[in-house]
């Protein structure tokens, strides 16, 4: 491994380089280009779906959070406060991106200013 480099442990799952992790510098650049994964699936450095941070509620209706108005009395005097529901609550799940994006792992400079 070369100086100042981060990589992980794991050989050979590195989706964007040909020679496992942590490939070598002094290579060409078409060996920086997109590789083949294990088998016959490629890999490509953009991204397509990602896992949404919306819920839905038992109505079925959708947003990052739900509240609940509740009445407290407290010395003769009404007061009301909002309570966030936390419970009951599904995730939206993967949801497909309108735009491509290009993954964060990508090694290769796209463009250099």
């Amino acid at each position: 491994m070369k100086m100042g480099g981060s990589t992980s442990k794991a050989k050979g799952v590195w989706p964007f380089s040909g020679s496992g992790v942590g490939g070598d510098s002094s290579s060409d650049v078409s060996d920086q280009s997109v590789a083949r994964l294990k088998g016959s699936r490629s890999a490509t450095p953009f991204v397509f779906t990602r896992r949404s941070s919306l819920y839905f509620d038992e109505d079925g209706d959708l947003a990052h959070e739900f509240y609940e108005e509740t009445v407290v009395t407290k010395n003769g005097r009404r007061k009301s406060k909002l309570k966030r529901i936390q419970k009951n609550l599904i995730p939206q799940g993967v949801v497909r991106l309108d735009h491509p994006r290009i993954h964060a792992d990508f090694p290769v400079i796209l463009c250099e200013v």
